[in-house]
């Protein structure tokens, strides 16, 4: 069991020995896949499929990457000479149910994110990969926090584990931490400004919600400003075009959710923007652990509202570490909302349509919302 916070290199914490084991077993390159590994979105998975392609190059063996988005006929055919298997669980699932693959050969399963995976509700999956597997064999679990369900899982599947583990909020030291105060209506503003003025390469802007990532971006791009947005609602081609241009340089904006942003491994990340404050601390660390790799240092902003002024107690108190508390010279962070034009309020809309369009708005909205939160857990992956 590996502990350790993002951008530590928990990847090739088990790539090089996963590979080391099968040169060491003389196995031919090609063949029936040995080993399993899980990672909880597409972005992860094809990243840590890269590091087996790009360490394991001069060794002939063959991994392939296992993703919801694209064709499944070539992933099904990978299975016949892939030694490695890097797959989100929600596309092995339903390979396994139409009878396509089969995981008989396994002797070694890595869990990458596994924290990620069960806040994801992969737990099903998991289980049910599980039960596929050949009871003997080596389990590797890797995550960046360690809450109670890591735990049950770990005694669920790992036989008297060694633990590796590096403090997880531990801040890194190659980041400065920053925030600026000001209410939610002028965010928009006081992020324009703070981009204006800041001397940055890449910078990864995150938000809570996909719409808002989606909004962001566009406001960000019609200022004139190279922007991309990343979340789960694209398809596999938008969200591998968003990224590579992102990482090319194409793009110097990235807008993302946490879940989306799982797999961005960019060099050139010199800003992390919280736009809005994550929820928990392992949240945060996992958000700023996007830059200061590879040895570069790197800056953590975060835009703080009045209410959000707990958890940036939460953070510094649990990192032992002090943001500092900066402005933009001439901007108001203390400036007023506008007050809304009264032409535009629902109270002068005719009543009688809008109670009918807001009680057929709702039954709607209970369906579709029920067939997204079904849907929602294996978009990302």
């Amino acid at each position: 069991m590996g502990l350790a916070q993002t951008g530590t290199g928990k990847t090739a914490a088990f790539a090089l020995p996963t590979l080391q084991r099968l040169l060491d077993k003389r196995m031919p390159a090609k063949g029936a896949p040995t080993i399993l590994v899980l990672a909880p979105t597409r972005e992860l998975a094809l990243q840590i499929h890269e590091s087996y392609v790009n360490l394991g190059k001069q060794t002939g063996v063959r991994s392939a990457a296992v993703i919801g988005g694209v064709g499944m006929n070539p992933q099904i055919k990978a299975f016949g000479f892939s030694r490695i298997i890097v797959a989100c669980p929600g596309r092995l699932v339903r390979l396994m149910k139409m009878g396509k693959v089969s995981l008989n050969n396994i002797d070694t399963l890595v869990l990458d994110e596994a924290d990620r995976m069960l806040d994801m509700g992969f737990m099903p999956d998991i289980k049910r990969i599980l039960a596929k597997l050949p009871a003997k064999r080596q389990n590797l679990l890797f995550s960046a926090t360690m809450p109670d369900d890591i735990r049950h899982l770990a005694e669920d599947i790992l036989n008297r584990p060694k633990t590796v583990q590096v403090a997880n909020t531990v801040a890194v030291k190659a980041v400065d931490h920053a925030q600026y105060k000001a209410p939610a209506h002028l965010k928009v503003s006081l992020l324009s400004k703070i981009l204006a003025e800041t001397n940055h390469e890449s910078v990864l802007i995150f938000t809570r919600t996909k719409h808002k990532a989606k909004n962001l971006a566009r406001k960000l791009c019609n200022e004139g400003r190279q922007c991309t947005f990343l979340q789960g609602n694209m398809s596999q081609g938008q969200r591998q075009r968003a990224l590579d241009g992102f990482k090319s340089g194409q793009f110097d904006i990235m807008v993302a959710t946490d879940i989306a942003a799982r797999g961005i491994d960019c060099d050139r990340i010199s800003h992390v923007i919280n736009f809005d404050m994550p929820d928990t601390v392992e949240t945060y660390t996992h958000r700023v652990g996007r830059t200061g790799r590879a040895g570069r240092s790197g800056s953590a902003l975060s835009l703080v509202t009045p209410d959000e002024r707990s958890q940036i107690r939460s953070i510094e108190r649990i990192m032992n570490i002090t943001m500092e508390q900066c402005s933009i010279e001439g901007f108001d962070h203390n400036a007023a909302s506008p007050k809304p034009d009264p032409r535009n309020t629902r109270a002068n809309k005719p009543k009688g349509r809008f109670s009918n369009s807001r009680k057929r708005g709702a039954s709607q909205g209970r369906n579709t919302n029920q067939g997204r939160s079904n849907r929602g857990r294996r978009a990302a992956a």
